[in-house]
């Protein structure tokens, strides 16, 4: 068996996505989760870029024992002295040296030739040796870098004593078969290539980062450098909760491969990672998504009732996420119905359950999401209403606010539908004059509450109510996402009360 090492870029790479910045203490409890995680080397900042970063690379070295700690630098002696003080209280430093090596780097940024370029990196690489003795060099651009001068320099720089050699795809623009490529001809072709551990490194401007990162392993690489939710530099990094995920559900193709990773922390870490710089996770994302483990279609929810691992890859509790959900929604089925209600203490024949799941087919209709307060005002409501009396069919409202509010209802009675128009002080109002022109009664609106039952801007409204006729007091109740059927709902169930 083979390790992978894991090397966390989310404190450098991770924060210089824009509006990602975080606080030095915030990078310190980032790292400690990182370490808790089993993350092999922390990349804790970029010393030269600010005192902010300095101080963070420094607090992060004295207090995180296990992983190794990196500090980036630039071929530069001042960069490189900055990375070697930072990292003076580090267990285990690492400098990380980069200079690109791209024909259009060289001569858009750099202004200088191959032969320039080759001794910069080895007198950056022999100082940066002389103080740490961990050193890794990226020669940045890499994969657009022209092959024969790619390995001229990491021969050398090798010489110079680089014990980890980094291969980024700094701008995402290379693809799987590409990148395999460009690894096995660097084994190939670089004669001491067996003295440094291989690296990767993929950005993920055109979503191939994870590939082209796991691409490279199948070559030879032996680490990867990744950011906990793949945040980064424009579309982000390759992510770590993917790559190890990878690593270890397709077993059947990375078989003698395996990394340190305490997976199931890894959702705590991204919702840490989220909460400190204000990046919420897509619901869709890989891994550590809200909907990765949701079902609501259901073909889908009834197989993995019946057999989890039917559409399911992974075990959510793999990851820390705990169980997997079934989601009720419009594209939901009887099984994923009738088990949330069992769920939720629920128990229904068949034709009950029949009743509720058209109820809930028109509910479903109406929100995004069916919670669990929606089911218990949806089966309270179907077990209170009995055989119902009034029927409403259907409302129209005009209402404005230079116009006097009218409605239109109709109602069912005995298998026949009465339909009645009204105005009054509101909508509501309104719909209750209509229905009293169809009952011929006349209560008296004693009470009336309305409050929200479920979350979201779609959130199921209950209506409770007080309706005095003939010196009789008769409660109504009736939920639905719209107020103005909830109320007439509420109205019926009371007169039901009263008619029965």
């Amino acid at each position: 068996m083979e390790k992978i090492i894991i090397f966390d870029t989310t404190l450098r790479d991770g924060e210089q996505a824009p509006g990602a910045a975080m606080t030095s203490d915030q990078k310190l409890e980032v790292a400690f989760q990182l370490e808790k995680l089993g993350v092999d080397v922390i990349e804790a900042g970029f010393p030269i870029a600010s005192p902010g970063d300095f101080k963070a690379v420094s607090t992060i070295s004295r207090s995180i024992k296990k992983s190794a700690i990196c500090g980036l630098a630039r071929c530069l002696k001042p960069d490189i002295e900055a990375a070697c003080k930072s990292l003076k209280s580090a267990k285990h430093p690492r400098i990380h040296i980069f200079l690109a090596t791209s024909k259009i780097h060289l001569k858009y940024k750099f202004k200088k030739a191959e032969d320039e370029i080759l001794e910069i990196a080895r007198s950056a690489t022999r100082l940066a040796r002389k103080l740490c003795a961990d050193i890794e060099f990226s020669p940045e651009d890499a994969t657009r870098s022209e092959r024969d001068f790619l390995f001229r320099v990491i021969e050398s720089v090798i010489a110079e004593g680089a014990s980890t050699i980094n291969i980024p795809d700094t701008t995402g623009y290379s693809y799987p078969q590409e990148v395999y490529s460009l690894i096995s001809d660097i084994r190939e072709n670089v004669p001491n290539i067996n003295k440094a551990a291989l690296s990767i490194h993929c950005h993920d401007d055109l979503g191939l980062a994870t590939a082209n990162s796991l691409s490279a392993v199948l070559a030879g690489a032996r680490q990867v450098h990744c950011t906990i939710n793949g945040i980064g530099e424009r579309a982000g990094n390759a992510s770590l909760e993917e790559i190890v995920m990878a690593l270890k559900t397709r077993k059947d193709v990375f078989s003698d491969l395996y990394t340190d990773i305490n997976t199931k922390n890894i959702f705590n870490i991204s919702r840490l990672v989220s909460s400190v710089t204000g990046f919420i996770v897509p619901p869709n994302k890989a891994i550590v998504g809200k909907n990765a483990f949701r079902h609501e279609s259901g073909i889908h929810a009834d197989a993995v009732l019946k057999k989890r691992t039917t559409y399911e890859i992974m075990d959510p509790e793999d990851i820390g996420m705990g169980k997997s959900q079934i989601v009720l929604g419009k594209h939901s089925g009887r099984h994923g119905l009738d088990k949330r209600l069992k769920d939720l203490g629920f128990r229904f024949n068949q034709s009950q359950i029949n009743e509720i799941f058209a109820r809930f087919k028109k509910l479903a209709d109406k929100k995004k999401e069916v919670f669990d307060d929606d089911l218990i005002a949806l089966v309270e409501e179907e077990t209170r209403a009995g055989r119902k009396v009034y029927e409403l069919v259907s409302v129209r409202v005009s209402t404005g606010t230079d116009i006097a509010p009218e409605a239109t209802v109709k109602v069912r009675h005995r298998n026949k539908v009465f339909e009645a128009k009204s105005t009054g002080d509101g909508p509501v109002d309104a719909c209750f004059k209509a229905i009293d022109k169809i009952t011929g009664l006349s209560p008296k609106l004693s009470d009336y509450r309305l409050e929200a039952v479920t979350s979201g801007r779609d959130a199921l409204g209950e209506v409770n109510l007080k309706l005095t006729l003939k010196s009789k007091v008769i409660s109504g109740r009736a939920s639905s996402t719209d107020i103005i059927e909830a109320s007439l709902l509420a109205y019926l169930n009371a007169i039901d009360k009263y008619a029965a």
